[in-house]
This record gives C-alpha cells, structure tokens and sequence, in this order.
C-alpha cells in the first residue's frame, strides 16, 4: 500500500471525520481512522459506535488497493504543522506507515483493519433533501434546549419530525421546549419522528454550512444519514419516545407584550451579572409602559433594570431563568418578540413577530 496527496487534499476530509472518532475509549482502534486506498481514490472512516463519518479525496496510487487504520489525532496534528501545498507520501511497511514529506519523515504504529467495527448497511424508509441552510436553522433554533445527561435519556436528544411538506425539530429539557418548523414546497414526507442524540445533533452544527446546496437526509428504523459531496455521516437512534408538547403548549395566554429583541436582550444580560450564579433567576415585573427587571444573589447584591413597554393589562410578576430568555432572544432572528402570558405561574410562549417558524415555551421559577 503506497500513495501520496497534497496536503490540503488530505487535510479537509480528515478534519470532517475526526469529529466521530472517540476520545476516551478502552477501544484503542475506535482512536485509529481507517484508510481505505482503491483505485485512485483514498476513503477516510472514523467512528465511536454511536457516531459514523465518511469522507474521499483522490490520491495518487502507487501500489496496491489496501486497508489499514491509523491513529487520528496524530495523523491530524502531522497534516495540520505542514506547509500549504506539500506532497505527502504513505507507504505501509509491516506493521507502521510509513509518512514523508520534503525532509520529515514519521513512523505511525497502526491496527489490522479487519479489527476496525463494521459499518451496518440499512435502508433509510424516509428519505428527503433539503438545503443545507434550512436544517441548519432548523437544528440552531432548538438545540439549546436539549436536555443534558438527564435520566429521562430520550430528553438527551432532538426529535426530528417529518409530515407532509413539513419537517420540526424539537427540543426540551423539562424547563423549556422550542420547536421550529420549515415547509419545503416539493416534500411529501410520510408522518415519522425519530430522536437524534445530542452528540449527534452538536456534530451535525459543525459539518454544514448556511449555504443554499442540498444535503441528503436518510431515516432508518435506528439511524439518520446525511450524505453530501464531501461527506456521508451516521448517527445512531436515541431508543425512546419523545413526551407529547403539544399538551404544554400555553393555550390560555391572555397578555401580549411586542418589544424590541436586542433591547430587552441588553437589559436582561445586564441584570443576570447580578442573579444567583447556580438558578439564574431574575424577577420582571410587567406594567403599564415599563418593564422592570431585578435579580439578586446570596451576596446580598442585586439589579434593577428598566424598559419601556406597551402592556395595557393588568400588572404581572413573573421569575424565570435569564439564560432560558437569553437563549431564545439569540435564537430568534426578527428584530422584534413576542410574548404571551397568562398569569405568575404559567408558562410564557416566546416567538419572532413576523415569522413564526420558531416557537419556544419557558416555565416560570418561584422566586
């Protein structure tokens, strides 16, 4: 097994797969990538059994097809320290591969690809494409609040919908819920919902781009796949069933507030320097043309803040967690937000005045 590349024709699909390889496995070969060389045409696979990324570059084959796996990070720390442009060679002489370039020259200990896990072949029963744009927002407008490392481990994750034209991401942790739909007008997706671990999702925000090409999405019974140009990736399933929302959804909110999201998301981070650094809490009263805002901590330090509002209802005092509106406040694109509540012990729903793509539900807190 002999072949050589440029460096930047190497360096690309390493970086996209060593997202998937494990960092703290008692498997020493789920630390290893596999280089598969056939034709002129070199395959990088990684993987940490739940996670599974694919990527291909074309290389200059110089002996014959092969297999074999070599230690990732290494690998990726070499390629990254050499120059823009270098010629790499590799060459596989017993049980080490042998890497040059120019003057270096590096000896990497390698494991039999036989020993690397087998990648399952599985048909995907729902299959779509979108641009790569729109899963990304899709993903982005919910992700925070996924739970993490919750005992109720099917919270652990996205769920993932499918329904006619429309496809929803959804996310909660018990506290707060957002979901964010996205209609594509030449879908026909059959109802499904399948939920894609955190891990899963995180790794997917890092592979694309907000960019207007199609990426392909594949459902199976315990799997997703994306496949695009430059890579194809796995997830497995998160085994479980996702709790019904539609049942927390505010329905009795009576109370609307319409107010401009960047102010009210600089008087909220000012006020949240001073709250309770474990619960976040922060206490917003709700009158006629202002908002007050006060948060205070076990120092005996504490914050006021005010905004002036439109609010021609009755007075409210309601708590929450800061970083609970803080995140929506980030997720939501429009300028203005909109809020509708009820009354100090129900939940508020937050969305974006013009779109309405995303909406997001936030329990209170006793404060």
């Amino acid at each position: 097994m002999k072949f050589s590349l440029t460096r930047d024709a190497l360096l690309k699909p390493l970086l996209l797969v060593s997202g998937a390889v494990e960092r703290k496995s008692t498997l020493p070969i789920l630390g290893n990538i596999l280089l598969d060389v056939s034709g002129q045409s070199l395959t990088l696979l990684a993987t940490d059994l739940e996670l599974e990324m694919v990527s291909s570059t074309d290389v200059n084959n110089q002996g014959p097809d092969g297999r074999v796996t070599v230690p990732a990070r290494k690998l990726l720390d070499i390629c990254k320290s050499m120059p823009d442009q270098a010629l790499i060679e590799f060459e596989l002489v017993g049980d080490t591969i042998q890497v040059k370039s120019g003057r270096s020259r590096y000896s990497l200990a390698t494991l039999p690809a036989n020993d690397f896990p087998n990648t399952e072949s599985w048909q995907g029963d729902v299959e779509f494409k979108l641009k790569k744009s729109q899963l990304l927002r899709l993903i982005e407008s919910t992700h925070f609040s996924m739970a993490n490392q919750d005992v109720r481990y099917y919270l652990n994750g996205m769920s993932i919908e499918t329904e006619n034209n429309e496809i929803r991401s959804v996310a909660t942790d018990g506290h707060r819920l957002a979901i964010c739909k996205i209609a594509g007008e030449n879908l026909n997706l059959p109802e499904r919902q399948v939920i894609v671990p955190r891990k899963g999702i995180l790794e997917i925000i890092r592979l694309l781009d907000p960019v207007d090409d199609d990426v392909q999405i594949m459902l199976g019974s315990n799997h997703i796949r994306l496949i695009d140009s430059d890579f194809s990736f796995t997830s497995k399933l998160v085994d479980g069933r996702f709790p019904d929302y539609r049942r927390v959804l505010p329905r009795n909110g009576d109370k609307i507030l319409i107010t401009d999201k960047e102010d009210l998301k600089q008087v909220l981070s000012r006020a949240s320097i001073l709250s309770n650094e474990k619960f976040k809490g922060v206490r917003l009263n709700f009158s006629d043309g202002e908002l007050k805002i006060t948060a205070n901590n076990p120092e005996q330090e504490s914050a006021e803040e005010y905004l002036e509002i439109n609010f021609a209802y009755d007075a409210l005092e309601i708590g929450f967690n800061v970083s609970y509106i803080l995140d929506v406040l980030n997720a939501i694109k429009d300028d203005n937000v909109k809020f509708t509540l009820s009354d100090a012990n129900s939940s508020v729903l937050v969305e974006g005045q013009e779109s309405g793509e995303a909406l997001y539900v936030i329990m209170p807190m006793r404060l």
